[in-house]
């Protein structure tokens, strides 16, 4: 059967590379802005104090994108802790129902979303490699 076969596949392993990618930089966009916008609309801070808030998601994010594209599976790694850790601390914090819902939308679904894709792209290069293609 073709699909449970090991063959290299260029094409599916940069679609999962640029999907995951692409979760690692919309989430991240996302979330800078959204820290952006409660800062400057609800805390009512200047403009330059909320953009200093929002260096650290900034930080983050980027760290994030920069392991993503040299070290795949280490971004896997790092984003299924992320997401554990964010569940643990749900736990601990005893989030009701509607925040489980909107962290798992918006936090803990991409991050997972975002490990499996990295994941799926660093076996399809390893499968690549081991057919010995110098394309990778």
């Amino acid at each position: 059967m073709e699909i449970m076969q090991r063959t290299c596949k260029f094409e599916r392993m940069n679609v999962e590379r640029l999907f995951a990618r692409a979760f690692v930089i919309v989430g991240g966009a996302f979330w800078v802005t959204a820290a952006f916008g409660a800062n400057f609309i609800y805390r009512d801070q200047e403009v330059f104090e909320a953009i200093g808030n929002v260096l650290l998601p900034l930080g983050l994010v980027a760290v994030a994108l920069v392991i993503g594209w040299l070290y795949e599976r280490l971004a896997a790694l790092l984003l299924f802790a992320g997401s554990a850790a964010a569940a643990v601390y749900g736990f601990i914090a005893g989030w009701e129902l509607g925040v489980w819902v909107t962290m798992f939308a918006f936090v803990i679904g991409p991050m997972l979303l975002g490990a499996v894709l990295f994941l799926l792209a660093s076996r399809m290069q390893s499968i690549c490699e081991l057919e010995g293609h110098p394309d990778v």
